[in-house]
């Protein structure tokens, strides 16, 4: 239920979401450090070994992406003015780092001369560190900035309305796709010598531009589905860890709350950096949650901006089993035309599961929205998501297969 605590379990969770959504939680903020201390104190609670990691990124994706469309903007008019050749490579260069930024990739050279802030990731370890199987459980507790290109009101018309836009469909249009667009038309065109391309691609690159600048401005949304509901489960599974006396044996368990998630994954980049070398592909998996708090529950198949990646059957066929095994629905068949961290270790081969939720009308509760309240958060489904997690921790003892 919306808003209403019905349980202690959703007692619980209410509690944690409503503390946490009061900070100011922009990525690399004292809001967002302030939160990691909060959530890092709560796992020390219940016996877990904790440490806050401070990593040095960036902290935004709108001033890389605005950085990049801007100059291949101007590209596009040295396109125009005759210049083909320095305007495509100019372009070209924007869209490669325009899709590295978007797709999880690592190489960003664009943030390394960008102004660079700490951001807060907090990592809790429970179990033995030579288990068999390590399984990460990862959520993020920094939110976004608004902005009207969140605003839901097209995909509620759609589905209201135009029902059949969307039949046999499994995701939304890449609508980031525009962001990259532009300069790729651009590169485009000066191997073509489309004038009309170029000036497509030049007024697109321009007023991507201009959106991610205006994105400066806009306000912090108190981000309680996106993404407090996970970093409530991840505490709400310490709690039950502690009460049942450990992960089952042959089980490591981490709980990861990430920073700077919607700076496009640089804190899970930075863990990445720190923590994958001492985590074996072979023995160890991910498990992403995802604003967890709209009323449908979704193993996501796969998920990207501009480039669908795939979901490795193995594990989410393990979370779907633990979904059974656990008596909760959990819906399938979605991909999301979206990114979250799930992409970094999936990108670098490990196997990783993740679970969001959604709406009747195929999209999370007041994602990126000011309304995005702890009192607008589903609770019976965050609850839900705990029941899974830890059915899932159960399943991955010595690496069981579904």
């Amino acid at each position: 239920m919306t808003g209403v605590a019905s349980t202690p379990t959703e007692d619980a969770l209410y509690a944690d979401v409503t503390a946490l959504s009061g900070l100011d939680r922009l990525p690399c903020s004292p809001g967002e450090a302030e939160a990691a201390e909060w959530i890092a104190e709560r796992l020390r609670a219940t016996g877990a070994t904790v440490s806050v990691d401070e990593e040095l990124v960036h902290g935004t994706y709108f001033t890389p992406l605005g950085v990049l469309n801007g100059v291949a903007a101007a590209g596009g008019l040295a396109v125009l003015a005759g210049r083909r050749s320095l305007g495509g490579v100019v372009a070209a260069a924007a869209a490669a780092g325009i899709w590295q930024d978007l797709t999880g990739g690592p190489r960003r050279a664009l943030r390394r001369i960008l102004k660079r802030q700490k951001t807060t990731n907090v990592v809790a370890s429970i179990g033995p560190p030579d288990a068999e199987h390590t399984l990460v459980v990862h959520a993020h507790h920094d939110a976004a900035r608004t902005s009207f290109i969140f605003d839901d009101t097209v995909a509620k018309f759609v589905i209201d309305h135009l029902p059949f836009l969307m039949n046999g469909r499994d995701r939304w249009p890449p609508l980031m796709g525009l962001v990259w667009g532009g300069p790729f038309a651009i590169a485009i065109s000066s191997l073509t010598g489309g004038r009309k391309t170029a000036l497509a691609g030049t007024v697109a690159a321009a007023g991507t531009a201009v959106v991610m600048a205006d994105m400066i401005r806009q306000p912090v949304v108190p981000g309680a589905n996106d993404n407090l509901s996970g970093v409530a489960v991840l505490l709400e599974v310490a709690r039950r860890l502690r009460d049942g006396g450990g992960p089952p044996e042959g089980v490591r368990v981490i709980l990861l709350s990430a920073g700077a998630e919607e700076a496009n994954q640089e804190g899970m980049l930075a863990f990445a950096r720190r923590h994958f070398p001492s985590l074996s592909v072979e023995r160890t998996s991910f498990l992403c949650l995802d604003t967890v708090g709209s009323p449908d529950l979704v193993l996501i198949e796969g998920e990207g901006f501009l480039k669908m990646f795939e979901y490795p059957s193995h594990l989410k066929e393990r979370v779907a089993a633990a979904a059974h095994d656990a008596g909760v629905r959990l819906r399938r068949g979605m991909r999301f035309t979206f990114a979250t961290d799930g992409l970094v270790p999936l990108r670098q081969g490990y196997e990783v599961a993740s679970i969001g939720s959604m709406t009747e009308h195929l999209i999370p509760s007041n994602y990126h929205w000011p309304t995005d309240t702890a009192d607008n958060v589903d609770y019976s489904t965050v609850a839900d998501a705990v029941a899974i997690v830890m059915a899932t921790i159960a399943r991955s003892a010595n690496g069981e297969t579904p």
